[in-house]
């Protein structure tokens, strides 16, 4: 006579709820979560009391309602400066991205004499935005410059001196100062596609150009909204070089809003004008990133495979 076995008694998985986990590893984001209260949420809290008040920098601080932002917005100076930052912004994102995409691909070989050009191109990045401006200033002084002592009528021109070529020399600097910067992060991205997709297009006969539009750029999608989100933000706030090479000069040709806020807070010691500008630039720059975020689609943050 057989007996039958009892059946076995069924074990449930084990199930780690979402919450759980995601509860476990929070208070691992606290400290970065400090860094940009103290950092980036107070300052820009004090920096938008301060446009609604009167101070010249030294004295006491007091209230004054409406009447800097009155006096930046009625001012007919700032849709010139408005005008020039976005002119700024949208040449050098325009010159940045096609040269960062064709040097990230080129660094994405593995070749060992890429990795020697990698350095090579990187090292504008890690030299200061004064002294490129002072080096290059020199460099295009019409007199005792480049031109001058090369014997160049082309290179002696007055770069600095005339409204149009001083903005050409200004996405110039700019350009080559932070292409280093974005190659990098098109470097990593080209690194992410996975060479199986190459191959198959080896395959099927199509050449190197095919491959980079059809494969290359199509996978660079988040990547290439990513690096122009820094780009057009990074462009707000450029000064530094500005204000050495340029001054905001001829004239008003290069005086974008970042200068015209130092001018006023610094030179003419207008420190609730200057913080209502500052402000302005946040506005921009937040709306110009949602923006830019809205063109990823709802997946934004998905991988590198999905851009196909």
């Amino acid at each position: 006579m057989t007996t039958l076995a009892p059946p076995a008694e069924r074990v449930e998985p084990r199930t780690i709820t979402r919450g759980r986990r995601g509860g476990s590893v929070a208070w691992m984001a606290l400290p970065a979560l400090g860094m940009f209260l103290a950092f980036g949420v107070i300052p820009l809290l004090g920096v938008l009391a301060l446009s609604f008040s009167s101070w010249n920098g030294i004295g006491e601080i007091t209230p004054a309602g409406f009447a800097s932002w009155r006096a930046v917005l009625t001012d007919p100076g700032l849709p010139h400066a408005l005008w020039v930052t976005f002119l700024v912004m949208a040449l050098s994102w325009a010159v940045q991205t096609p040269a960062s995409i064709l040097i990230g691909a080129f660094l994405a070989g593995h070749q060992r004499y890429r990795g020697f050009l990698a350095v090579l191109y990187f090292i504008p990045l890690l030299l200061s935005s004064a002294a490129i401006a002072i080096t290059y200033k020199a460099l295009l002084d019409p007199n005792f410059g480049l031109g001058a002592g090369l014997n160049m009528p082309f290179l002696a021109q007055d770069w600095l001196g005339e409204g149009t070529l001083a903005m050409g020399v200004v996405i110039f600097v700019v350009s080559w100062q932070f292409i280093p910067f974005h190659s990098l992060i098109y470097q990593g991205g080209v690194r992410q596609i996975p060479t199986s997709m190459y191959e198959a297009a080896q395959i099927d006969g199509a050449g190197r150009v095919r491959q980079f539009v059809s494969i290359t750029l199509p996978q660079l999608k988040y990547t290439i909204i990513t690096s122009s989100t820094l780009m057009v933000v990074g462009s707000l706030t450029f000064f530094d070089l500005i204000f050495v090479l340029t001054a905001g000069g001829p004239g008003d040709a290069t005086r974008v809003l970042a200068l015209d806020m130092y001018k006023r807070g610094f030179q003419a010691n207008l420190m609730g004008p200057a913080s209502a500008i500052a402000v302005i630039l946040v506005l921009i720059g937040l709306v110009l990133s949602l923006l830019l975020r809205r063109l990823g689609g709802r997946d934004a943050d998905a991988s590198q495979m999905e851009g196909a």
